[in-house]
């Protein structure tokens, strides 16, 4: 099976490329999958994509955590943890950088022996992604170009003819540019289940109820922040409509903020009541309403 991993930015067309990618495995025969992975989903932020490519039915899902072939389009994102660029590379692992920068200045930064290229950025890309895809191609060395050519126009047709031409142009591109180390990536054996290592028991510790639960009266917690003071909006019960069905707005309050009396009315706690007016929306008799702070002086 062949595990593949997209590293890039939302907008450099990581989700594009793992599809290309996966239409070209396919058009070969192989059992596919392909899916992007997203974080903060806006144009600039860190993301991935991944493919799995096989001759049989593919039984693993998930994230891939050892992957055979990494692909990087923004090389800011190396020195990230949280993007988890280097996440799982052994040595037999072939990273691919889209960058201006020279290998052996990567080696040197990354400090891997493992395989590892680049692909100069180009002036004139659209985006990273096809031409990235096309170089992917190459590398496992089981697609051809007219495989690729056949998923770049699958994938992209809808863009128009100009940018359907440019881009085909950029994935050949690519292809060629990795010519010289076709089939550097292999193919490895599908894991087997048995030989995944079992899991380590945790023991979570289990506090009372008044300190596992968000009680702003109870220790150890923020009583004294006077979180009332963020509020715009105030609730307010009518209690001639209220059913004294406490449980409904007092369990739904967020920080409970209502507390009930002995004669089971709820009473909210303005000083500590943020104005979420969650208690409004639950309230089934429609016996809590919402006023704007400044028109009510503080009692």
């Amino acid at each position: 099976m062949y595990r593949i991993r997209f590293h890039g930015r939302g907008g450099q067309g990581m989700k594009t490329a793992s599809r290309i990618l996966g239409s070209a495995f396919f058009l070969q025969g192989y059992e596919v999958q392909d899916a992007p992975r997203y974080g903060a989903e806006r144009r600039g932020a860190p993301i991935f994509a991944y493919v799995r490519a096989a001759r049989q039915t593919i039984q693993e899902r998930g994230i891939i955590l050892e992957p055979d072939l990494v692909i990087v389009a923004d090389d800011s994102l190396l020195p990230m943890p949280a993007a988890g660029v280097l996440q799982g590379i052994a040595a037999r692992t072939v990273l691919l950088i889209h960058s201006a920068e020279t290998p052996e200045t990567w080696r040197h930064r990354l400090n891997i022996a493992g395989p590892l290229l680049t692909l100069p950025v180009e002036a004139e890309q659209h985006f990273a992604g096809t031409a990235l895809a096309g170089a992917a191609a190459r590398l496992v060395g089981v697609i051809t170009a007219s495989a690729l050519e056949q998923a770049v126009r699958q994938e992209l047709t809808g863009l128009g003819a100009e940018a359907l031409a440019a881009n085909l142009d950029q994935a050949l591109a690519g292809y060629e540019r990795m010519a010289p180390q076709a089939g550097l990536v292999r193919e490895c054996e599908a894991l087997a289940a048995d030989a995944c290592p079992r899991p380590d028991w945790v023991e979570l510790p289990l506090d009372e109820a008044d300190m596992a639960a968000a009680a702003i009266h109870a220790g150890a917690t923020s009583v004294e922040v006077r979180t009332g003071l963020w509020r715009t909006l105030r609730p307010v019960i009518d209690y001639p409509r209220c059913n004294r069905c406490w449980w409904v707005c007092s369990e739904f309050c967020p920080d409970s903020a209502i507390r009930v009396n002995a004669e089971h009315y709820p009473e909210i706690d303005y000083e500590h009541c943020k104005g979420c007016l969650i208690c409004v929306a639950q309230c089934p008799t429609h016996a809590i309403s919402s006023i704007p702070e400044s028109s009510e002086a503080q009692p």
